[in-house]
C-alpha cells in the first residue's frame, strides 16, 4: 500500500526506486516461531472462554500454521471490561502523563523496530506478501506512525473562547473511553498502528479484533505493549471471527467507539449495530473502486510504472487500488501494450524469496472470487490480454491479469475485485471524464497523471475521493489524513485529523466574579 519510501526519489522511475529499496534486505525467518495463539486481556495471555479454535493458514502454502483461541462474546465482555477499568478516573492511566504516553509510544516503536525481521516475517507468513513489502513498507511505515502520535500526545490542545457575558470559557479534548478496533487482513500491522497509535495518543483504552486469517502479528504487538509498560487494561486483543468477536464489539453498551476497517457490507453493519446499542462513536474506512486517470501528456514511463503498483501492490489487496484505470485515446494503445509487458515480467512465487514480487492471495475464498470476477470480464467483451488464472495447485495465488477494451458498466468495472487485475478503460471526451470517474458509489481515492498543472487542480478538485494522488499513486504517510467519501467511509485516519476521531470536546464556562460596587 504504501509508496513512502519512493517519494523521496520522485526523479527516479518508479520501479527503479522500488529496486533500490530492495537491496541489502536482511534475510527473512522462513519458519518464524509463533510465541502467541491466546487472547490477550489485561496484560495476561487467556484462553477462550468456550475452549474453541481457530486455524490461521499460510496462503503459500494452504496449509496450518497455528491453532488460535477463538474469542467470542464472554471473550469481549471480559476485555471490554479490563478496558473500562483501566480507563476509570482516577486510574494511573488517566493519571499518566501526556508526555508519559508519548515515551511509552516511543518505546513501542522501538520494540517494534528491534523485532523488524521477526515481524515481518510473521507478517509474511500468515499473510503471504513478500518479505521484502514487509519489512521494507509495512513495517517501517508502522514504526512511523506511533513515533508520529508519540509526539502528539503532550500537543493536543483545546481553545480559550471569547464569549458574551462575565463568562471564561474553555474546551478540553479528552479521550472518548473504551475503543473497539476491528482491522483487517491485508496491511495487519499497518492497520494496527493506525488504530492504536491515535487512541492511544489521546488517553483511551482499547479492545482491538485483528482479521481471523492473520491474527498472528496483532498478537504479538500485544505482547510488545506490556514489555514496554503500557498498564493493564489499556490494550487488549481478541482474535476471533467477526460474526462473533467483532459483533459483539460493535453492539456492545460499554464500548465507546467503534473503528472498523473492511469492506462496505460489512461497515453498514457495524454502523447499524452502534446505532442499535449505546450510539458509540464510529470511524470506517471500507471498499473503494479508485479512478485513476492518465492524460495525453503525462509523463508515460513514470504513469505506467505507477499505475502497475497502485494495481498489483500486494497481491492487488488493497481498498484504494487504482482500479479504474481511464487513459487517453492517443497513448491508450501504447499504455496497455506496456503495461501487459509488465504485468507478464512480475515474478509470482515464494513470499520468502526475494525476487519474489507477487504473493498468493489471502485465502481460498477471496482466489475463487477473483477468479470469477475474471470470467465474468471475459463474458462481458472485456479483452483479457495476460493472466486470468489459477497459479499452481499449491497456495492461493493468481497471476497477474490485464483487461483492456473495459466499458463502465461490465462488472469488473464497478466491484472491487481486491486482486492482482488491472481493468484499462479508455477515453477521448474530457468533459465526460469526471462524470465518469464519479460514476460509483465509492469515493477512497484518485489518481492524476498529467504535465498540466491546470488540469491537475481542476480534476483534483472535481472528483469525489479522500484522497487524490497526482503523478504518483499509493504515496501515504504518517502526517496526511486518509478516509473515504459516499460508500467508502466515515472520518478519516492519520495526521491531526486521525486524533479527532478518539477524542470528545468538552466546553467548560466558569463565571468572572465582578468587583463589589
Amino acid at each position: 500500500m504504501i509508496m513512502h519510501k519512493l517519494k523521496t526519489l520522485h526523479k527516479l522511475p518508479v520501479l527503479k526506486c522500488w529496486k533500490f529499496y530492495s537491496i541489502g534486505a536482511p534475510l527473512p525467518i522462513r519458519n518464524p516461531e509463533v510465541h502467541h495463539t491466546k487472547i490477550f486481556i489485561d496484560n495476561e495471555w487467556h484462553k477462550s472462554a468456550s475452549g474453541k479454535t481457530f486455524p490461521t493458514i499460510n496462503p503459500a502454502t494452504g496449509d496450518t500454521i497455528a491453532q488460535v483461541e477463538e474469542g467470542d462474546l464472554a471473550d469481549v465482555n471480559k476485555a471490554v471490561a479490563a478496558a473500562k477499568k483501566a480507563f476509570q478516573f482516577g486510574s494511573p492511566w488517566r493519571r499518566l502523563d501526556a508526555s508519559e504516553r508519548g515515551r511509552l509510544l516511543n518505546r513501542l516503536a522501538d520494540a517494534i523496530e528491534r523485532d523488524k525481521s521477526y515481524l515481518a516475517s510473521l507478517e509474511s507468513l500468515d499473510g503471504g506478501k513478500p518479505f521484502n513489502d514487509a519489512f521494507f513498507i509495512d513495517l517501517d511505515a508502522s514504526i512511523k506512525v506511533y513515533r508520529y502520535y508519540a509526539g502528539f500526545c503532550d500537543k493536543i490542545y483545546g481553545k480559550t473562547l471569547t464569549v458574551d457575558g462575565d463568562y471564561f470559557s474553555y474546551t478540553r479534548h479528552e479521550p472518548i473511553g473504551v475503543c473497539g478496533q476491528v482491522i483487517p487482513w491485508n496491511v495487519p500491522l499497518l492497520m494496527q498502528s493506525w488504530k492504536l497509535a491515535p487512541a492511544l495518543a489521546v488517553g483511551n483504552t482499547i479492545v482491538l479484533k485483528p482479521a481471523e486469517q492473520t491474527p498472528l502479528t496483532a498478537l504479538y504487538v500485544a505482547e510488545l505493549t506490556k514489555e514496554v509498560g503500557f498498564p493493564p487494561g489499556v490494550v487488549n486483543v481478541v482474535p476471533g471471527y467477526g460474526h462473533t468477536a467483532g459483533a459483539a464489539l460493535a453492539s456492545h453498551m460499554d464500548v465507546n467507539k467503534i473503528a472498523f476497517t473492511g469492506s462496505t457490507e460489512v461497515g453498514q453493519l457495524v454502523m447499524e449495530a452502534a446505532a442499535k446499542s449505546n450510539l458509540k462513536r464510529v470511524t470506517l474506512e471500507l471498499g473503494g473502486k479508485s479512478p485513476n486517470i492518465v492524460f495525453k501528456d503525462a509523463d508515460l514511463e513514470n504513469a505506467i510504472a505507477a499505475s502497475h503498483f497502485g494495481v498489483f501492490f500486494n497481491q492487488g489487496q488493497v481498498c484504494c487500488a487504482g482500479t479504474r484505470l481511464f487513459v487517453e485515446e492517443d497513448i491508450y494503445n501504447d499504455f496497455v501494450e506496456k503495461s501487459v509487458e509488465m504485468a507478464k515480467k512480475k515474478i509470482v512465487g515464494d513470499p520468502f524469496d526475494s525476487k519474489t514480487q507477487q504473493g498468493p492471495q489471502i485465502d481460498e475464498t477471496q482466489m475463487n472470487r477473483i477468479l470469477t470476477l475474471i470470467k465474468s470480464g471475459q463474458s462481458e467483451g472485456a479483452k483479457m490480454l495476460c493472466g486470468g488464472s489459477r497459479l499452481g495447485d499449491k497456495g492461493y495465488y493468481v497471476k497477474p491479469t490485464v483487461f483492456s477494451d473495459v466499458q463502465d458498466g461490465m462488472k469488473i468495472a464497478k466491484d472491487e475485485i481486491f486482486g492482482p487485475v488491472m481493468q484499462i478503460l479508455k477515453f477521448k471526451n474530457v468533459e465526460e471524464l469526471l462524470e465518469r470517474a464519479n460514476n460509483t458509489k465509492y469515493g477512497l481515492a484518485a489518481g492524476i497523471f498529467t504535465k498540466d498543472i491546470d488540469k491537475a487542480m481542476y480534476f483534483s478538485s472535481g472528483l469525489q475521493a479522500g484522497t487524490v494522488w497526482v503523478n504518483c499513486y499509493n504515496a501515504f504517510n504518517a502526517q496526511s489524513p486518509f478516509g473515504g467519501f459516499k460508500m467508502s467511509g466515515i472520518g478519516r485516519e492519520l495526521g491531526e485529523y486521525g486524533l479527532q476521531a478518539y477524542s470528545e470536546i468538552k466546553t467548560i464556562t466558569m463565571t468572572v466574579p465582578q468587583k463589589n460596587s
